[in-house]
C-alpha cells in the first residue's frame, strides 16, 4: 500500500490481526460518543446489522475527513440476543448478569467494517457469527470471571474468544475473525482486488 491504513479504533486485537496479515497500520481512533449514536439508532428501530454498519461508517467518515487520499477503515461490533443490543460491560457485577442471560442460550455478533476515501465510504461488510453459551455452573461462572476481569471490560459480551472465553461456547457457527471484531478475510479480499496488495 502507498500509505499505511488508518485504523478508525483503539482496538488492540484488530490492530493485531491487520498487522499480522502484513500491513501497515496508523491508529487513529475516531472519538464518538457510541452509547449516545447507538440509542439513537435504536429509537429509530434500525436492525441490529443496520446499527453495527452505521456505527462503523460513523467512525470511519470523522477520521477520513482529515486523512485526504489516505483509506480509513471504521468498524463496530454488536451483539444481538434475540433483538436485544448487550453492551461492553461496565462493571463485573454487569459481565455476571450479561452471561447469566447467554447461558444456555445462542446469540449473533455482528461486526461491520468500512472503509473510506476522502470522508466517503468506497466499502463496507457485515460479518454473522452465531454462538451458543454452554449451560456453565455458577461456581464457574464466578472464579472465569475471578480470572479475566477486567481484561474482558471492553468485549462485547464479556468474553474473548482467543483466550478463556472459548471455554464459554458449545458452538460456534461462522468466521473466527468476525468474532474477534474484523471480518479480515473480506478485507484483505477487497484491497487485494484494488490493487492495494499484491497478489
Amino acid at each position: 500500500m502507498a500509505h499505511p491504513l488508518v485504523l478508525a479504533s483503539a482496538s488492540p486485537t484488530r490492530r493485531t490481526l491487520l498487522e499480522n496479515a502484513g500491513l501497515s497500520i496508523k491508529v487513529i481512533p475516531a472519538r464518538i460518543d457510541e452509547s449516545t449514536l447507538r440509542d439513537a439508532l435504536l429509537s429509530e428501530n434500525m436492525s441490529t446489522r443496520d446499527i453495527a454498519d452505521a456505527l462503523a461508517e460513523m467512525k470511519a467518515t470523522k477520521v477520513s475527513l482529515k486523512q485526504g487520499a489516505r483509506l480509513v477503515l471504521g468498524c463496530d461490533q454488536v451483539l444481538d440476543l434475540d433483538g436485544e443490543i448487550l453492551s461492553k460491560p461496565g462493571t463485573v457485577e454487569e459481565a455476571r448478569a450479561q452471561l447469566l442471560r447467554l447461558r444456555g442460550r445462542t446469540h449473533d455478533l455482528l461486526s461491520a467494517a468500512v472503509i473510506c476515501l476522502d470522508g466517503a465510504p468506497i466499502w463496507r461488510h457485515v460479518g454473522r457469527v452465531r454462538l451458543t453459551v454452554r449451560a456453565f455452573s455458577d461456581a464457574w461462572l464466578d472464579h472465569y470471571l475471578d480470572r479475566n476481569w477486567p481484561d474482558i471490560a471492553g468485549c462485547v459480551g464479556s468474553y474473548k474468544l482467543e483466550s478463556e472465553g472459548v471455554r464459554l461456547f458449545s458452538r460456534i457457527e461462522g468466521d473466527y475473525f468476525t468474532v474477534l471484531g474484523l471480518p479480515l478475510l473480506d478485507l484483505l479480499a477487497f484491497l487485494s482486488l484494488r490493487g492495494d496488495l499484491p497478489q
